[in-house]
């Protein structure tokens, strides 16, 4: 098969399956060979910023000559951007060969969609003989399909919050107990700040398992026109924007100092130019500057806040023409409560997807809060003024896109289309 065929098949694959991700991954990563069995891991579990976190570290190790696979999900434009090495993206037919392997293997279990795209990236890691992996987690911890790995060097948590909760609980103890599953003996833990429901939990599964854990302290990272700072790491700078994003840059940069101890030696230098460099598409990405287009992958309520919060931050005062595409199985009202103090009117979107929520029923209830707001289905038509050559801002002055990041693909599609004819 080709590589649209496999992949084709690969995503036609159930979302959810009828045993928990571990027990499934477990036995098609054994009929492939347990390619993970000769990886070394970092394993990065939390609600949000467990991508951008994964950005930073990768670009880290780079700058330190460690070869370094990265997994995770989900993609935006391309399946390949879920694999990758060193920065790049797993060929094309690189995919289709390992993938189409996958797909003939005799598995009783009946693997998902994440289930392959996982065994696809151990399979490659091991051929490219990476020498630490960067493993984002799908969903939760404990049953994830990537917790089949056996002992990572090191754990990271990043930010605990309330999505999920169908699956993972409905108190943040709860939550933060499924995320705590990927702690094993003998390994280090590094964790963002938590709400202390959640660090409680973390913190009582360290002390079980007899682990250190380096807590990141929010309130003493200081912020300064030269860029940010926190004790016993100095000052740094970013190109990723977003006050959120300190956080996670400083989960990676403490998850590099474990490293160092563990014997993968990463020099200071190399902590501050992965970190400078690090770049991660659809996150409080500024896609346009005029007119002002910033797109973002804010899909629950956390998530929204930390979108918010840095909006405040960097544009204090302004109001924002808000363009929002969310699934059903998110509470909008929460998220959209959080952004209405900030808009000016907002633009619904239906997403491309059989879990979207419908915009009109959005924009019945943002117009119900006492704020003007659109439904639409056309996406190049909500877009069409940010293409259209020496287009200006509009009456609203600055854009905002948010919310689910298969939305978050189709903007990133429809203008990388555009730009290329």
């Amino acid at each position: 098969m080709d590589y649209q065929k496999v992949i084709q098949t690969i995503e036609q694959k159930k979302r959810f399956g009828s045993q928990p991700g571990v027990v499934v991954s477990k036995e098609l990563l054994a009929a492939a060979g347990d390619p993970q069995k000769d990886l070394a891991f970092v394993h990065i579990a939390g609600t949000n910023g467990k991508g951008s976190t994964a950005a930073f570290l990768c670009a880290i190790l780079r700058e330190a000559g460690i070869k370094t696979g990265q997994f995770t999900s989900p993609h935006l434009l391309d399946f390949t951007e879920r694999i990758q090495v060193d920065g790049r993206q797993i060929p094309r037919e690189k995919a289709a060969e390992i993938g189409e392997k996958l797909l003939n293997l005799k598995i009783n279990a009946g693997p998902t969609m994440f289930d392959y795209c996982l065994a696809m990236a151990l399979l490659f890691f091991k051929e490219q003989e990476c020498r630490i992996v960067v493993l984002e987690t799908g969903l939760g911890g404990r049953l994830d399909a990537t917790n089949v790995i056996e002992q990572p060097l090191v754990g990271i948590i990043t930010k605990i919050g309330y999505d999920h909760m169908e699956v993972l609980g409905n108190t943040l103890g709860e939550i933060a107990a499924e995320k705590a599953g990927i702690f094993k003996r003998g390994m280090r833990a590094v964790s963002e700040s938590q709400q202390p429901e959640a660090l409680e939990v973390l913190l009582a599964s360290c002390k079980k398992l007899e682990i250190p854990c380096n807590v990141l302290r929010k309130e003493e990272i200081v912020t300064t026109p030269e860029g940010f700072s926190y004790p016993g790491e100095g000052l740094y700078k970013m190109r990723m924007i977003g006050e959120f994003q300190k956080e996670n840059a400083l989960a990676a940069a403490l998850c590099a100092r474990e490293l160092t101890d563990l014997g993968y030696p990463v020099p200071d230098g190399a902590v501050r130019r992965g970190i400078e460099t690090a770049v991660w598409p659809g996150r409080m990405e500024i896609i346009k500057d005029m007119p002002f287009l910033l797109i973002d992958g804010a899909h629950n309520e956390d998530g929204v806040n930390a979108l918010a919060e840095s909006l405040i931050h960097m544009y204090p005062k302004e109001k924002f023409h808000f363009i929002m595409g969310v699934m059903a199985d998110k509470d909008y009202r929460k998220m959209a409560a959080r952004i209405l103090p900030l808009a000016e009117k907002v633009t619904a979107v239906t997403p491309e997807s059989g879990r979207a929520l419908q915009a009109e029923t959005l924009a019945e209830y943002i117009r119900k809060s006492g704020v003007s707001a659109d439904a639409k289905d056309d996406l190049r038509e909500v877009f069409r003024p940010f293409l259209a050559k020496g287009a200006k801002n509009g009456e609203c002055g600055r854009t905002v896109a948010f919310g689910s990041l298969y939305f978050i693909g189709e903007i990133r599609k429809l203008f990388c289309i555009e730009m290329s004819s």
